[in-house]
Parts: C-alpha cells; sequence; structure tokens
C-alpha cells in the first residue's frame, strides 16, 4: 500500500471514529458534571446545568479558588456534597489524567464536558484519549468566550501528549515551554 492509500485509510477510520464517538455522546445521559477550570464563566455555567440535572455529581479541576467556587454553586443552590474540586491539575492534559482514575472508581462512565467553546476541539481530542480509552464517554457542552480560537499547535502537542500519557503514564508536563 502507498503513502496515499494509507493516509487515505487513516483519515477515513479518523473520520469514523469521530462520527461514531458524536453519536454516542448524543445518545448518552452523562452521570456526572466535568468542569475544566480556568474561568469562572465555565464554573457559572456548570453550576446551571447542575440545577438542571439535580442528581449528578459536579467535578472541577483546577478552577478558581475554592471559595469563590463553592460561592458560585450555593448561590445557584447547588448543594455542596455533590461538588468535588481538585487543584492537581497544571493543563487542560492533567486535568484528565489527574481525575480519570477517581471518576472510574466512583463508577462514572460518562460526563458532561465543560469549558469554553474556543477550548472545546483541543479538551474534546484529549478527553477522548484519556477518557475514553478508559470507557468514559463525553458529551460536550461549550460555554460561550470571547477568545479567539486555540492555536493548531496547542491542540497537536496536547494530542501528543495525551498519547504520551497512554504508553508512559507520564504527560510530558515538565517539557512545556511555558
Amino acid at each position: 500500500m502507498g503513502p496515499k492509500h494509507l493516509l487515505l485509510v487513516l483519515l477515513s477510520s479518523l473520520g469514523l471514529w469521530l462520527g461514531y464517538k458524536q453519536l454516542q455522546s448524543y445518545f448518552i445521559q452523562p452521570e456526572a458534571i466535568f468542569v475544566l477550570g480556568g474561568h469562572a464563566d465555565r464554573e457559572r455555567f456548570a453550576a446551571k446545568l447542575a440545577k438542571q440535572y439535580p442528581n449528578l455529581p459536579i467535578w472541577v479541576s483546577s478552577g478558581s479558588p475554592e471559595g469563590y467556587v463553592t460561592k458560585i454553586f450555593a448561590k445557584a443552590g447547588v448543594k455542596s456534597d455533590r461538588l468535588h474540586l481538585n487543584y492537581q491539575a497544571k493543563d487542560t492534559v492533567t486535568n484528565f489524567t489527574t481525575l480519570v482514575n477517581e471518576l472510574k472508581s466512583q463508577g462514572v462512565d460518562s460526563i458532561y464536558l465543560v469549558t469554553s467553546d474556543t477550548h472545546m476541539t483541543r479538551a474534546r481530542i484529549i478527553g477522548e484519549i484519556i477518557f475514553g480509552t478508559n470507557g468514559i464517554i463525553l458529551k460536550p457542552v461549550g460555554v460561550h468566550s470571547h477568545t479567539s480560537p486555540e492555536p493548531l499547535e496547542k491542540l497537536l502537542r496536547d494530542t501528543g501528549r495525551s498519547l504520551l500519557w497512554l504508553v508512559t503514564g507520564k504527560t510530558g508536563e515538565t517539557l512545556l515551554h511555558k
């Protein structure tokens, strides 16, 4: 098989996989809300979503300071026993890697993924690699933001880091130039 055929097979496979994941997320009823921290708008949006789904636990990964986050959810009328705050993550990849085992141990097999709309593509790909390979289905919910779309370089870098994590258990976060 020549390089053109191989590329066609790879692109076709990727397209089929993405289509399958899209259908899967359409039909699933998530068992938890997973918020990627970084902007209070995401936490406020998640608090409103939590009101719509009063039985779902909420996981916030490296969000706003604890007191501020708890006030956002309390103001929305969300009980504090549903709220799980985790501050281990340093970036988007580690948002997923630091909580995948915890969610699995809690029996969570599907989540609402809450992040900014301009961050969703990268977050979803990372999430599919890290959560998806661990049996957790994502249902993305984008929060409108006024920021520019993320550069392709971030997507490629973090996709590579996620694949590295699958193989080695390491995210390569120490290799990042910040």
